[in-house]
């Protein structure tokens, strides 16, 4: 089962990478993995790739591409896996259609976790991190329930910052959405609901792909 995973920042996305994960053994591919991996393993594309990081720029398509193309030729990937942060644009989507027919593969499903941005505002303003050992909570925490340490709002939930990261992401992503829904890949999930009945939904929508 060859998956995209789509989701706004706080749509519960990484949870229900998860299921995915250990339901259908296969692995969860992460952008941000591969390219910390190809820079700490040297390699060339990785080399390239740190270059531009290093500069404070975007690396560019043509990078992350041929990082996805060689993880995806990895032994574990056999069975399927799970793209998170690729493609991000309907651009790369279609050279990631392209880099994957050379592979003999194909998308079976784009699922997309939907969740109302207010919503998700909510989700974000009111998580909380331990300053001491990263434990994850909300505002109901008053100290860290594992260590005691101090909890704490990062600047990236507050409310104005995470509702411009939500309308970033929409601007970039309506365009991959309709690319997906075009193809009869889409797979439109209500995420505003308990993680188990998410799965389910998406399970049953797998089923049918």
């Amino acid at each position: 089962m060859n998956i995209v995973l789509l989701g706004a920042p706080g749509a519960g996305k990484g949870t229900q990478a998860a299921k995915l994960v250990a339901s259908y053994d296969i692995p969860h591919i992460s952008t941000g993995d591969i390219l910390r991996a190809a820079v700490k393993a040297s390699t060339p594309l990785g080399l390239e790739a740190k270059s531009y990081m290093d500069k404070g720029g975007l690396v560019p398509d043509t990078v992350v591409i041929g990082l996805v193309k060689e993880r995806l030729k990895e032994a574990d990937t056999d069975k399927g896996f799970v793209l998170d942060g690729f493609p991000r644009t309907s651009t790369q989507a279609v050279a990631l259609a392209s880099e994957l027919a050379e592979l003999g593969r194909d998308i079976d499903a784009a699922i997309a976790v939907q969740v109302d941005p207010e919503v998700i505002v909510g989700r974000l303003t009111s998580r909380r991190l331990c300053r001491s050992c990263g434990y994850i909570g909300s505002e109901a925490d008053a100290c860290c329930p594992l260590c005691f340490g101090e909890m704490y709002q990062r600047d990236d939930d507050r409310p104005e910052t995470v509702r411009n990261r939500l309308e970033v992401y929409e601007q970039s992503t309506s365009p991959l959405i309709e690319y997906y829904r075009g193809s009869d890949l889409l797979v439109e999930i209500d995420g505003d609901r308990p993680a188990d009945e998410v799965f389910a939904s998406i399970q049953a929508a797998l089923n049918t792909a």
